[in-house]
Order: structure tokens, then C-alpha cells, then sequence
């Protein structure tokens, strides 16, 4: 039996609406001059991007610090040309620190970024050639550039991880740095960012929290550290992911839900061991570009019933979190409980059951299988090809058939 566990949350966390006012005094404190502030498009349409940069507009120069360039042309899923590209613009403009607000895609392209810059790299494929690039302390060091993240919305927990999620176009493969030290120093959680976010968009980010609560849970590596946090994740998105994809104003709801986020991210890379839902949810992602939240929405109660052996050891805990009572019941009903009050969840909050919207054909979906089986993901939790192929048929076998 091994004892070793490993439960670092380096990140400060500052919550609360309008927080982000904080953050030049912030980046001040963490000796930052020269901010690059990274976003998106959408964000700049919505204005999110111009709330964020006004605030270095009412600090003087002398008090400092300064905004330097804003950087706008991330997509989804962190291509690593976008990284590759924001990396550039940051050495053009001379920022020695990274101000991060956007959804994961962003969020994680700003890892890239710090990443690529301490280490000398003009292309971030280079530090990830075989799909996976881990680096433990005390062999990976501290990286010396201030680095704040404002999370605009509750899914990934991108702010807190270890882990950057960036995709390889090339090879249509997520791939992954982890590194103690390559999230944010700072995270602000300020709810008023997150209330334009469309209750689609709110629906399935939420799920993503859920999965990685649930799949840390499930972890055969969980300690109770992580089982305190997946815990809280999942009582908190029970209780405030349909308020907040039903009134998206609902700021209570808005910020219980990015720490709800926030847990479950800690949960599942404290815990990080067999995950078979995002092991789909990367394959089927990098292939289709279906949003990773979305996917996993689909996938989660599928696995869970596909593979109830990893879920039966927690199962009571997790049907409590979900507001199950027991009643004396043995694991395999309380199993089946939780994964129908998740489907309710996933009906509730407006998601559909399968991959409908992407619709695709015998070859393709036969291509799903052995992009399942040597995702990185699954070299902790291999799963035979017969397993895969009948779990892929549960979400995509409908979709052929509605369309």
C-alpha cells in the first residue's frame, strides 16, 4: 500500500465581486512593471476585456504597474499556435508579467506562455512531443513571472491547476505540461465577470466541474484531502449550477459556482489517476472539436455505468453529495441513483444525452477508438478496445440515428 500523496494549492485565491480591482495592487506586490493581458475575442465583444483593462488605465505610471499589450487571438482548446503566437507578442512588448482572464482555453494559453518563456522555447510543442510533459518538485523550479488568472467561467479550474491542457494541431492530440509551478500565483474570482456567460455555455462548463470532482472522487489515488474538496464540488454544483444557467445574474449562485470549479480541479489534480470520462472527452474533443465540458457531459453517466467498479468504492459519499438518501441501500443501488440524478442534472440544465450535433460516420467514429487508447490520459486507466468501442456507440450510435 503506498502512503505518498502530494496536495500542493500554491495559488492565492481572492474572491468576491469586483475583485478584479485588486489586481494591479496585486501584480504590484508580486513585483510585476510590464502586464500582457490575455483574452479573447468574444470577451472583448462582451465587454469583459475593457472592464479588466480600465483599472491599469486609473493607476498612474509612477505607482505602476503597466498594461503593455493586450493579446486577443485565442481559440478554443489552447492551440498551440496561439501560445506560440502570444509568446512572441509578449517578448515584442517587453511584459515580464501575465494577466490571464478568459474560460480555459485562455486561461491555459497563458500557461503556455509562462512556460514557453521561462524556458526559451519558440515553439510549445517542443517541450510536449509524446503528448505528456510532467515535471515534480523539486526538479521543475519556480518561474520568476508574475502570473494572475480571472476565471470568466466555472469549468476548468485552469486558474489553480498544475496542469496546462494544449492542443497540437498537427497531430489533432491534447496534450499536457504539468508543473507545480506553472498556474497562476494569483486567482481572482470576481462573479460579476461571469454573469454574460450564455446558460449553454454556463451548463456545460458546470458539468466539467462535476466531472472532475466526480472522477477525483473515484480516484484510486483520493485522499481526504482531495475528498474534502470533491465533496464541496459537487454538493455546491447540485445546489447552483441550475440557478445560474437559469438566471444568469444570480451573482450567489455565479460565485459558488467558480469555487465550486475551483475545488474540483484541486480535487482532480491532487487525485490525478484513472480518468476514463475525460479520457473520452480528450479523444473525441481533439478529433470533433466538441467543447470539453459538453463532452463531458455526455460521457459521465455513461462511464460510470460502463465501469461501475471504479465508482462502487465511494458511492455512498457520492450519492450523500448528491442529495441521496440511503436508506440502508448497498452501493450498487446508490451507484445507479447517483448516475440517474446526474442524467436529471444534465436534462435540468438543457444539455442533450449524445453527440447529435456532431454528427459523423463509420470511419470516423472507428478512428474514436484507438484516439481513446493512446490519449495520455489513459496510460493510467487502459480500458480495452471492445469497452471503448461500446461506450463511444452509447452517444454516437444516437447521433447517426437522429440524423
Amino acid at each position: 500500500m503506498t502512503t505518498l500523496a502530494n496536495f500542493w494549492l500554491r495559488t492565492a485565491i481572492y474572491t468576491g465581486s469586483n475583485t478584479r480591482a485588486l489586481v494591479p495592487d496585486l501584480f504590484r506586490g508580486l513585483g510585476a512593471k510590464r502586464v500582457l493581458l490575455l483574452s479573447d475575442r468574444g470577451l472583448e465583444q462582451a465587454g469583459v476585456v475593457e472592464k479588466v483593462a480600465d483599472i491599469f488605465r486609473l493607476t498612474t505610471h509612477e505607482v505602476g504597474p503597466e498594461l503593455v499589450g493586450i493579446f486577443l487571438d485565442i481559440r478554443q482548446d489552447a492551440e498551440s499556435e496561439c501560445v506560440n503566437e502570444a509568446a512572441r507578442y509578449a517578448r515584442a512588448v517587453g511584459a515580464d508579467a501575465l494577466l490571464a482572464v478568459g474560460g480555459g482555453s485562455v486561461l491555459d494559453t497563458a500557461k503556455g506562455v509562462k512556460y514557453a518563456l521561462f524556458k526559451g522555447l519558440r515553439d510549445i510543442k517542443e517541450a510536449i512531443p509524446g503528448g505528456l510533459r510532467y515535471e515534480s518538485f523539486p526538479q521543475a523550479q519556480f518561474m520568476p513571472i508574475p502570473h494572475i488568472a480571472i476565471p470568466t467561467t466555472a469549468g476548468t479550474g485552469s486558474e489553480v491547476s498544475p496542469i496546462a491542457v494544449i492542443y497540437n494541431e498537427e497531430l489533432r492530440l491534447k496534450t499536457n505540461i504539468i508543473n507545480p509551478f506553472i498556474n497562476a500565483d494569483v486567482a481572482v474570482l470576481d462573479p460579476d465577470l461571469t454573469v454574460g456567460l450564455p446558460p449553454k455555455v454556463t451548463a456545460f462548463t458546470g458539468m466539467d466541474a462535476l466531472t472532475h470532482a466526480i472522477e477525483a472522487l473515484a480516484s484510486p489515488t483520493a485522499t481526504a484531502l482531495t475528498d474534502a474538496c470533491a465533496l464541496q464540488a459537487i454538493r455546491l454544483i447540485r445546489d447552483y449550477l441550475p440557478a445560474a444557467v437559469r438566471d444568469g445574474g444570480n451573482i450567489r449562485a455565479r460565485l459558488e459556482m467558480l469555487q465550486a470549479s475551483l475545488l474540483g480541479i484541486t480535487a482532480f489534480s491532487f487525485a490525478l489517476n484513472a480518468i476514463p470520462v475525460h479520457n473520452f472527452a480528450h479523444a473525441y474533443g481533439a478529433m470533433f472539436r466538441i467543447p470539453h465540458g459538453l463532452a463531458n457531459a455526455v460521457f459521465l453517466p455513461v462511464v460510470m455505468e460502463a465501469i461501475p467498479e471504479l465508482y462502487l468504492p465511494k458511492a455512498k459519499l457520492l450519492a450523500e453529495a448528491l442529495g441521496i438518501h440511503d436508506h440502508g441501500q448497498g452501493n450498487e443501488a446508490l451507484l445507479a441513483k447517483s448516475i440517474e440524478r446526474i442524467r436529471q442534472l444534465r436534462d435540468d440544465i438543457g444539455l442533450p444525452a449524445d453527440f447529435a450535433d456532431y454528427p459523423m460516420t463509420e470511419e470516423q467514429f472507428a478512428a474514436t477508438i484507438p484516439a481513446v487508447a493512446s490519449d495520455p490520459a489513459a496510460v493510467s486507466f487502459p480500458m480495452p478496445l471492445e469497452l471503448i468501442r461500446a461506450i463511444g456507440e452509447r452517444v454516437v450510435k444516437l447521433a447517426v440515428e437522429k440524423g
